[in-house]
C-alpha cells in the first residue's frame, strides 16, 4: 500500500501555511467507543501528570460539574486539581452565544473560572465566522523527560453533560434534555486514544491557535465592555518548551485533518482557511470499492452527498452503509424543518444513483428509545478510517474550526477477504477493528462474534437483517421476544414542497453555511 494513494501531501492539504507534516508514522491508536469508557481513560490519564508535565484541550462546550465517572470527580474537580499539583493546564473553550440561546457561553465562562482559580488558564476564544463555532475536541497530555507516557485525545466527545453514556445507552445521569431523546438522551459517541509521534502533531493544533495574536473577541463593542466589567482573561500567557516528539510506538501512520473557515483577519497558519478535512475525505472516498462505513451526527449536505453518489456511481459494487440519529436535535414548526431538509436531500442524492446500495439505519437502545448519534467516523474498504468533530456536512467542512484524525494501519488482517476492494491494499486491522467493534455493539454481539461481518457485503446483509428483524418485530405489535440488535431502518418523514420552499435557504444559510472564500465557491473547489 502506497500511503500517498490515501493521504494529502503536503500540497494537497491546500494550505501553504501549514507546518504540521502530512503524517507521521509509529503511532498506536485505540478507539474508546461511547463517553464512559473515554472518561475514564482521561481521569487515569490525568491523575498521573506530575509538575511541570503539560495538559492542553480545546473544546465546543465543557461542564465544570460533569462527573466523568460515577463517583467523580467532576471536570472541574480533574482539571483544578491537576493545576493545583502543578500541571501547566491550558484550554481554548469556543466563547459560544448566550445561554438564552440555548447554548453554553456561562458553562464554558465557568469551567475557566474553576480551572484559573486553581492556577491554570482557560480561555474563551471567538475567533470564527459570524454564526460559527470553536467545534475541536482535543486533550493533549505531554510529559518532558517521560514521552512515552505522551497521549492525546481527539475525536466527537465534548467534556460536557449527556456524554458520559456507556453500551447499554441508557443516558448520562447529567443530561441535557432534547426534545424526543428526553431528560437524560441515551448518547453514542466515539473518541481517540493516540500515542507516538501524532501526538506532536496535535500538540501544535492546540499551540497555533493558543499562539493566534489576533483577539480573543471579534464580535461587537458590548460583547467587548461585558468582558471589561467581568475582568475576562483575554490575554494568552506563554507557553511552556514544547517537549520532542515521542518515539515510535505503533503500527498506526496518522494524518491530522482540520478545518479553517476563511476570515478577516485571517489566521497565521491558515490565513485563506484549510479544508484538508473535505480533502481528505474525497481523496479516500475516490479510492471506495467496496463498503463506504459511516456514522454521523448529521450526513446532511447535498454538497457531500454527491462525493458519495459519485463513488457509488464509479464503482457497482460499492455499498454506502450509514448510521445516524433517528431524530434532529431541534424541535418546532420552524427549527426542525431546516434541520431535516439538508439529510433528506442528501440521502435523495445519494438513491437516485444506486439505491439499491444505499442503506440508511438509527439506533435505539434494547428498552426502544431512539439513540442519539453524535460519532463522526467513516471507514472504506477496511484500509482508511476517520475519526474526528467534523461531521459530513458543508459546515463542517469549510465554515468551523475542526480536526480529524485518519489512520493507515501497517499491519493487514489475514482475515478473509484479505483485499476486499481488489486493489491490492489489502484489509487493514486498524480499520477493520474499528467496524466490527462498533457493528458488534450494534448487532448487540459479544466480542469476538463478528465471522460473518468480515466480509462487506455479509456485514451489509447482516446489518439489514437485522434491522428488517426489529422493525417487523414493531410492525407486529412486539409479539414474541424483541430481536437482538439495535440497528432500524431510518425513515425520514416525508416533506411538503411548500416546506420546502422555505427551509432550503434557512438551512444554507443557517445551518449549513459556506466558509470557503468567494473564489473557491465558484470553482466549487474544497
Amino acid at each position: 500500500m502506497d500511503v500517498d494513494d490515501w493521504f494529502l501531501s503536503d500540497t494537497e492539504r491546500g494550505n501553504p501555511a501549514c507546518r504540521l507534516p502530512a503524517w507521521r508514522a509509529g503511532n498506536t491508536v485505540t478507539p474508546l467507543v461511547d463517553g464512559a469508557t473515554y472518561f475514564a481513560r482521561l481521569v487515569t490519564e490525568v491523575r498521573a501528570l506530575q509538575p511541570g508535565d503539560q495538559l492542553f484541550f480545546t473544546d465546543w462546550r465543557g461542564d465544570a460539574d460533569e462527573r466523568l465517572t460515577p463517583d467523580g470527580p467532576t471536570l472541574g474537580e480533574l482539571f483544578g486539581d491537576a493545576a493545583r499539583r502543578g500541571v501547566v493546564v491550558k484550554g481554548l473553550m469556543w466563547r459560544s452565544h448566550s445561554d438564552e440561546a440555548a447554548y453554553s457561553e456561562q458553562e464554558n465562562r465557568q469551567l475557566g473560572d474553576e480551572v484559573a482559580e486553581a492556577g491554570g488558564e482557560v480561555l474563551l476564544d471567538q475567533r470564527v465566522r459570524r454564526t460559527g463555532s470553536h467545534h475541536q475536541k482535543l486533550v493533549v497530555l505531554r510529559h518532558p523527560g517521560r514521552p512515552d507516557r505522551d497521549v492525546a485525545f481527539v475525536g466527537g466527545i465534548d467534556l460536557c453533560h449527556s456524554r458520559r453514556d456507556d453500551h447499554d445507552h441508557r443516558g448520562d445521569p447529567q443530561g441535557l434534555p432534547m426534545p424526543v431523546y428526553g431528560p437524560n438522551p441515551p448518547w453514542h459517541d466515539v473518541q481517540l486514544d493516540v500515542r507516538g509521534p501524532a501526538v506532536g502533531m496535535l500538540d501544535d493544533v492546540f499551540r497555533e491557535r493558543w499562539e493566534d495574536p489576533h483577539p480573543l473577541d471579534l464580535r461587537t463593542p458590548i460583547a467587548r465592555f461585558r468582558d471589561a466589567v467581568r475582568h475576562a482573561d483575554l490575554t494568552a500567557d506563554p507557553l511552556p518548551h514544547r517537549p520532542p516528539d515521542p518515539a515510535p510506538a505503533g503500527t498506526e501512520t496518522v494524518q491530522v485533518l482540520r478545518t479553517y473557515p476563511s476570515i478577516r483577519p485571517g489566521y497565521p497558519f491558515a490565513p485563506d482557511g484549510e479544508r484538508s478535512v473535505a480533502r481528505g475525505y474525497s481523496k479516500a472516498l475516490g479510492r471506495a470499492r467496496r463498503l463506504v462505513y459511516l456514522q454521523d451526527q448529521y450526513m446532511w449536505s447535498p454538497h457531500i452527498a454527491r462525493l458519495l453518489a459519485d463513488a457509488l456511481r464509479r464503482s457497482p459494487r460499492l455499498h454506502l452503509a450509514v448510521v445516524v440519529p433517528r431524530h434532529a436535535d431541534v424541535d418546532g414548526r420552524f427549527s426542525l424543518p431546516p434541520n431535516q431538509i439538508g439529510r433528506l436531500q442528501a440521502l435523495e442524492v445519494c438513491r437516485r444513483e444506486a439505491a439499491d446500495r444505499v442503506h440508511v439505519f438509527d439506533l435505539e437502545n434494547r428498552a426502544g428509545a431512539p439513540v442519539y448519534v453524535h460519532s463522526k467516523v467513516a471507514v472504506i474498504d477496511d484500509v482508511w478510517a476517520a475519526t474526528g468533530s467534523a461531521n459530513l456536512n458543508r459546515r463542517s467542512w469549510s465554515h468551523d474550526s475542526e480536526v480529524t484524525v485518519a489512520v493507515l494501519d501497517e499491519r493487514r488482517d489475514q482475515r478473509e477477504p484479505s483485499d476486499p476492494a481488489g486493489r491490492g491494499d489489502g484489509a487493514r486491522t486498524y480499520a477493520r477493528e474499528l467496524r466490527l467493534e462498533l457493528l458488534r455493539q450494534h448487532l448487540d454481539r459479544a466480542g469476538g462474534d463478528d465471522a460473518d461481518l468480515t466480509d462487506t457485503d455479509d456485514a451489509v446483509h447482516a446489518m439489514v437483517a437485522a434491522a428488517d428483524a426489529l422493525d417487523a418485530w414493531y410492525d407486529d405489535e412486539r409479539r414474541g421476544p424483541r430481536p437482538p440488535g439495535r440497528l432500524r431502518h431510518h425513515r425520514p418523514e416525508h416533506m411538503p414542497t411548500r416546506t420546502r420552499l422555505w427551509a432550503v435557504p434557512v438551512y444554507r444559510l443557517l445551518y449549513d453555511p459556506d466558509g470557503r472564500s468567494l473564489q473557491d465557491r465558484l470553482r466549487r473547489r474544497w
